[in-house]
């Protein structure tokens, strides 16, 4: 486990999973164990949403790809690169075509590996000052490589009617319950507060919209993503894909308690 400090916060990480934010004493993230979820936080990439009905299969220029629900980097291990009092860095490197093994089959899967045509890189780091914490995703690889990307915090909810506010309009938590397992979808969108017992605001560059998910009343995944996959039928989820520049692709997502 992995504690950085300031002043007024602290933060733990667990492998590369964000597992704890504290600030003032106020627990925002979720808790492994609650009734909820069985993590705390994770990255969709390089695909966003389900891919049963169409076989796990991913249409991509180089043929098919093999990819379960929210695509292999999640059945991944992260390696630690640095760390220094108030910041860690985290890697997952892939070769292409490497089995990357399955850990939904045979329960809720028929296909035991995942598999993608393309070599990445894919660098998550933290960085803490004051009461702000700075999530920075950094992918590379082959050029044109087409891929989504979406992070997925899970946030521990104290009070019984919590709201979430974005676009000058506020969600309550049925309404994000009454959705279901599709996740609503908050468009146009790059800077959320969650108003709970306290306050906090997600704040992103390079996502364009947000997707908001939960089946409990404990917990909330405010999840910024860069494609949202409902708008398309599962063998359709290729429209949804941007593309790998000559440059890396550099996304980050703030969390800020004022």
């Amino acid at each position: 486990m992995i504690e950085l400090k300031s002043k007024h916060a602290t933060v733990g990480i667990d492998a590369g999973e964000l597992v704890s934010f504290v600030v003032d004493g106020h627990e925002f993230i979720h808790q492994k164990g609650s009734p909820g979820w069985r993590s705390s936080d994770t990255e969709m990439f390089p695909i966003i949403g389900p891919t049963n009905e169409a076989d796990f299969r991913v249409e991509v220029p180089k043929g098919e790809a093999i990819q379960d629900q929210h695509g292999l980097l999640r059945e991944m291990e992260y390696e630690l690169q640095s760390q220094t009092g108030d910041s860690a860095a985290f890697v997952k490197q892939y070769q292409a075509e490497t089995p990357i093994k399955n850990s939904k089959f045979p329960d809720k899967s028929s296909e035991s590996d995942l598999i993608w045509p393309y070599n990445f890189r894919f660098e998550k780091s933290f960085s803490l000052q004051d009461k702000t914490l700075e999530i920075t995703f950094t992918i590379s690889g082959e050029k044109g490589m087409p891929f989504m990307l979406g992070y997925h915090p899970a946030f521990k909810l104290h009070s019984n009617d919590p709201t979430i506010t974005a676009n000058q309009k506020e969600i309550s938590l049925d309404e994000v319950l009454a959705v279901g397992s599709r996740a609503l979808q908050v468009q146009n969108c790059t800077s959320i507060t969650l108003k709970d017992a306290k306050e906090i605001t997600i704040k992103t560059k390079g996502f364009s919209q947000f997707m908001c998910w939960t089946e409990v009343r404990n917990m909330v995944c405010i999840e910024p993503i860069s494609f949202y996959p409902y708008t398309v039928n599962q063998e359709d989820l290729h429209l949804g894909f941007q593309k790998l520049g000559g440059e890396k692709a550099i996304y980050k997502v703030m969390f800020s308690v004022f």
